[in-house]
């Protein structure tokens, strides 16, 4: 199982990797998914439009943008491309710590790979339950 971290013409302050690859190992597992390769990608929101234009054919700004690359559906192999001029801007906008709204996207990200979605009003209260739920498991509490 590979979990990788990129930062793509950005600074991203991301720290303990070796815990958060672990802590998302187990996220996987928890939600009886497996990992086979996953990369994170933490860009600018130039960058990630681009993509979201290209792939999706939204002209919106957007934190994440989540890509399944495999196959099997119980392992995951996937592209996660994060934001960070988002994950800045939400951190002000919601009062909460940048490094605390950075991992809240990177469980969203895997949450989104474990077959989790957001479209519905339902599925987004879920989501943001499961998200929620690991930043207290990952941090002890929420600030």
């Amino acid at each position: 199982m590979a979990i990788q971290f990129t930062a793509h013409e950005v600074k991203v302050d991301l720290k303990e990797k070796r815990k958060l690859k672990a802590f998302l190992k187990d996220l996987f597992a928890d939600e009886g998914q497996g990992v086979k390769d996953l990369h994170y990608i933490f860009c600018s929101d130039a960058y990630l439009l681009e993509i979201n234009k290209q792939f999706l054919q939204h002209d919106t700004y957007t934190d994440i943008v989540t890509f399944e690359m495999g196959e099997d559906p119980d392992v995951t192999e996937g592209e996660i491309y994060i934001s960070v001029d988002r994950v800045k801007e939400n951190a002000g906008k919601f009062k909460v710590s940048v490094n605390q709204e950075l991992h809240r996207v990177i469980f969203h990200g895997a949450l989104h790979l474990c077959g989790f979605k957001d479209k519905s009003k339902a599925e987004n209260a879920l989501m943001q339950q499961m998200e929620d739920k690991y930043l207290i498991k990952y941090f002890g509490a929420l600030e």
